[in-house]
């Protein structure tokens, strides 16, 4: 009997295949990790061939406040480099923020004066969206920006909301 010791590990694929599979994992590594539900959009630019420039609003429920939904407006490219998810989206953005139920802390743990709630990137590798929640404690106010960064160089565009928390809700903070 004949057993065959041809490997087929990636180190003995071509180098094409390599540089594929690379890049699909890098496309696919930014697919589906935000908690976005998309609310609408609007065309602003007619393609012809893929999908329209747009304005998307998404709605995120802060993972750590119940009661809490903030509406971020973005623009997404479209085209050829849209449609394969190769575009870089513009920095420009809006937030809106808003009590949309009882205002209440997940399990009573204290917040972080300032942290992260959601990333999502804007462009294949470099480029990321954020929204950040910071608490100004003396207001009893959840304040939330948003802003993109790239690797290298961010944008001070930048947009800001804030939501009064009910007095007789003290927000807890580390």
């Amino acid at each position: 009997m004949h057993v065959s010791t041809a490997s087929t590990t990636p180190s003995t694929a071509p180098q094409h295949w390599r540089r594929a599979a690379l890049a699909a994992a890098l496309v696919l590594s930014g697919c589906g990790l935000s908690s976005a539900e998309e609310v609408g959009a609007v065309d602003t630019v007619f393609k012809f061939i893929g999908p329209d420039h747009k304005i998307v609003v998404d709605a995120y429920d802060d993972p750590k406040v119940a009661g809490v939904t903030c509406y971020v407006s973005r623009a997404k490219t479209g085209g050829i480099k849209g449609a394969f998810g190769l575009a870089e989206d513009k920095s420009d953005a809006s937030i809106a923020c808003r009590q949309t139920g009882v205002i209440s802390f997940s399990g009573g743990k204290p917040l972080n004066k300032q942290e992260e709630m959601f990333s999502e990137r804007i462009s294949l590798v470099f480029k990321r969206l954020r929204v950040v929640r910071m608490v100004d404690a003396k207001r009893n106010t959840l304040v939330y920006l948003t802003y993109s960064d790239r690797l290298i160089e961010g944008s001070p565009q930048n947009s800001v909301t804030a939501v009064p928390v009910p007095a007789a809700t003290p927000i807890p903070v580390k």
